[in-house]
This record gives C-alpha cells, structure tokens and sequence, in this order.
C-alpha cells in the first residue's frame, strides 16, 4: 500500500492481537537512507542504540497503539521490558532460526531479492513472516525496482502458495495532506 495507508501500524495491531500464539514479536526494516543519499556517519551506542533513528516509525506506531486502547499501553511496556517486542537487525539473523515468533520486516521494498529470500529462510515452526512496503517508496533506485525488488519478487515468486497471502492498502489515511501528496505527487 501507499504512503499513510497503515501497513506498519495494522501490522503490529495484529501481532499484538494474536500475541498468545507467539513466543515474540520481532521488528526490523532495513536501514536504507532516503534516496539512497549518504549518511550520517556512526551512530553511538549498542544495536538497539543505533537503529533507533531507522525504528523510529515503529515507536510512534506503538505509542499510537498504547493511545487509543489503555490495556496496550501496559501489555506494550511489558513486553518491551521482558524483550517480547523486540528488534532484529538484518545484518547478524544468518544462521538464525525463529521459532514461534512473529517477525514484522517493514519498508520491505528496499530489500534485494537475497535479502528476502534470508529472511524468509529463517522462519522456523510456528513463525510467522509480515512484509511490508510500498513500490513508490523505493529508495535503492540504482539497484531496485517495482520489479528487481525483494517485496515484490517474493509477492510474485510465493503467488500461489496456500500458506502466502498479500493483502494492499489502498487509502492513505495519515491525514488529508498525506493523501493529496500520494495522489498528486
């Protein structure tokens, strides 16, 4: 889905809906500048320390979630605390095996195919996989497009298996300006 349609926030909404069939909740996204442009250079700190300005999207989404249903609120901090929210960067998951957990890998339009197929090879019993991203929003342009991308070749690649589905968005709704923004520009 496009820009402001919800696709992280419905996506954490529904971990944490199902979050008794899970062990936990894993959150990752890819730390791809805008544009692909240079960046800011080392970041202080441990892992969570420096993905923080690339998580930043996933903390507001989760503090819209704590707002509008006070149980989250606690049921959030909790499992913040004990680690049952928590984050996985890409860069150290080979070799890794998720067992029993849902993982959320946001902004999946900046993955390469590899990427993805990683990702995905990781998923052990019980695990459940949530891609999302938007085609319009890819910001490796000199290697990926709403084609080469991982988001979209694993879509077309998985098209057909009964344990696969792709659901779109199709309205912004982040407020009236976002929306003539996906509309017009």
């Amino acid at each position: 889905g496009g820009a402001g349609t919800g696709k992280t926030l419905i996506a954490l909404a529904a971990a944490l809906e199902r979050k008794k069939d899970f062990r936990q909740i894993l959150i990752t996204r890819p730390m791809v500048h805008l544009e692909d442009k240079d960046n800011m250079g080392f970041l202080p700190g441990d892992i969570r320390e420096k993905m923080d300005p690339w998580l930043r999207p996933i903390w507001q989404n989760l503090s819209v979630l704590k707002e509008v249903d006070p149980q989250n609120r606690e049921l959030i901090d909790k499992y913040l605390a004990d680690k049952k929210i928590d984050i996985e960067p890409l860069d150290y998951i080979r070799g890794t095996t998720f067992i029993k957990s849902i993982m959320i890998i946001d902004e999946a339009q900046n993955l390469t195919p590899h990427q993805v197929k990683t990702i995905i090879t990781r998923a052990g019993v019980g695990t459940k996989l949530v891609f999302t991203g938007d085609l319009d929003q890819i910001d490796r342009k000199r290697r990926l497009d709403r084609f080469s991308n991982g988001l979209a070749y694993a879509a077309g690649r998985m098209l057909n298996q009964e344990i696969v589905g792709h659901v779109k968005f199709h309205t912004s709704v982040r407020s009236e300006l976002a929306k003539i923004g996906v509309d017009l520009l």
